[in-house]
């Protein structure tokens, strides 16, 4: 069965480790399609996105050769410039490889990319950015056709932030004829993971971690070998899971400088908050205080990709707090899931009022999303009695072993 099994009521004690992250390391392995050799990434994740952008890779006749956590990647034989429509339909992080294949080989023919039902994520800022910088792109009913005999610098102002969008940009600009300016860039962490490695593979990038970001092109880049940062969504779903259950728990290798905004709402419902160098500490003895009002922003703001599991920790709060969605019109689609175990929560647009509950009840309930299916499994762990996610396939899209992860703290869980 594609399901997780879980028993609720445990409290979470204990220590675990943060995998690599899957946000940084897609786009990183598209950039490994620039360089004509072998590429070393290590710390990463064992996650079902990683293996299919893998394949795809392999399609286009890179060498992939991947030994635990590391992989490497020889793209010396990339010639193919079609995507196979199967990979692409399922993983939205295909459209990273458009900025770099267009870079290498001039010439890219894919389908419109597939992944998860978040609310509405077009492309068109990837696409109009490309044009400015030299791409022909012919759009089809179901995909588009992209060509270029160069590609040139170019300004960008983005109309809105967009951490793809920059991505690929970044991408195509790295190898390009003259300078490009990105302006009202993503700052996520992943941005400048992505640019950290393209900076030790050669390319010339100024800017980094600001909203203005200055790449000079160059010649070609060179083989590199780095190491992923690990995964801030990861560590706070993690953290979530302890606001929802109650413990102490320690995140080892957690990037604490990413995730301040993270640390001060856990810490505005109660959690006691513990940064070092080696991780975050996290302890929630008492019962959780609901947050004066929790907004989902662009970094260095709440991430999105976190709101579903703190709503989950949410419904268990004492008092009634408004939890509101900025980035994602989609992203309440747990809200239905999380009732039928009990939860107190009135949506009203892109906001939902939670009044909280003292207990959940445990039930079957259905993954629509990789946050959203995650957020269901911490909530399952608090809840009371047994519970069934189903379709934990997308929850293997961002999540190494997420049932291993959580037993290892003391939660009762396991793959159906």
């Amino acid at each position: 069965m594609d399901a997780i099994q879980i028993y609720g009521g445990n409290c979470l004690h204990g220590q675990v480790r943060i995998q690599g992250s899957k946000n940084a390391v897609l786009p990183i392995l598209a950039a490994a399609l620039l360089i004509d050799g072998v590429c070393e990434i290590e710390n990463c994740p064992a996650i079902s996105d990683v293996y299919h952008m893998l394949r795809l890779m392999e399609s286009l006749c890179c060498t992939i050769d991947r030994n635990g956590h590391t992989v490497r990647v020889d793209a010396a034989g990339v010639s193919r410039c079609d995507m196979p429509p199967d990979s692409v339909g399922v993983m939205r992080s295909s459209i990273m490889l458009l900025g770099a294949l267009l870079a290498r080989t001039g010439s890219v023919s894919m389908q419109y990319p597939g992944g998860c039902v978040i609310g509405s994520r077009p492309i068109d800022l990837h696409l109009e950015g490309l044009r400015k910088m030299g791409v022909v792109i012919r759009e089809r009913e179901d995909g588009f056709d992209a060509e270029t005999k160069g590609l040139t610098g170019a300004v960008h102002r983005l109309p809105i932030v967009s951490v793809g969008a920059t991505e690929n940009l970044v991408l195509a600009a790295v190898l390009a004829n003259g300078n490009t300016v990105i302006e009202n860039a993503a700052k996520e962490p992943e941005i400048t993971a992505l640019c950290d490695f393209l900076i030790k593979a050669g390319a010339k990038i100024e800017g980094v971690g600001t909203k203005r970001l200055c790449i000079r092109g160059v010649e070609k880049l060179h083989e590199v070998s780095y190491k992923v940062p690990a995964d801030r969504i990861v560590a706070g779903t993690y953290l979530a899971a302890c606001l929802c259950c109650g413990g102490e728990v320690f995140l080892k290798g957690a990037p604490c400088m990413q995730m301040k905004a993270v640390s001060a709402a856990a810490a505005s419902m109660g959690a006691g908050i513990e940064e070092s160098k080696e991780g975050i500490a996290v302890t929630c003895i008492e019962r959780r205080v609901m947050p004066p009002g929790l907004i989902t922003a662009c970094y260095p703001g709440f991430p999105t990709d976190l709101q579903s599991a703190f709503l989950a920790a949410m419904t268990l709060a004492d008092g009634e707090g408004v939890l509101e969605e900025t980035i994602f019109e989609n992203r309440f689609r747990i809200v239905p899931q999380l009732r039928q175990m009990g939860a107190r929560i009135d949506c009203q647009k892109n906001k939902v009022c939670v009044s909280g509950v003292r207990t959940l009840c445990g039930t079957t309930l259905r993954a629509e999303e990789l946050r959203g299916g995650a957020a269901l499994v911490i909530a399952g762990c608090a809840a009371q009695g047994r519970s069934v996610v189903k379709n934990r396939h997308f929850i293997e899209r961002g999540y190494e072993d997420i049932c291993h992860d959580l037993c290892s703290l003391g939660a009762r869980c396991k793959k159906e």
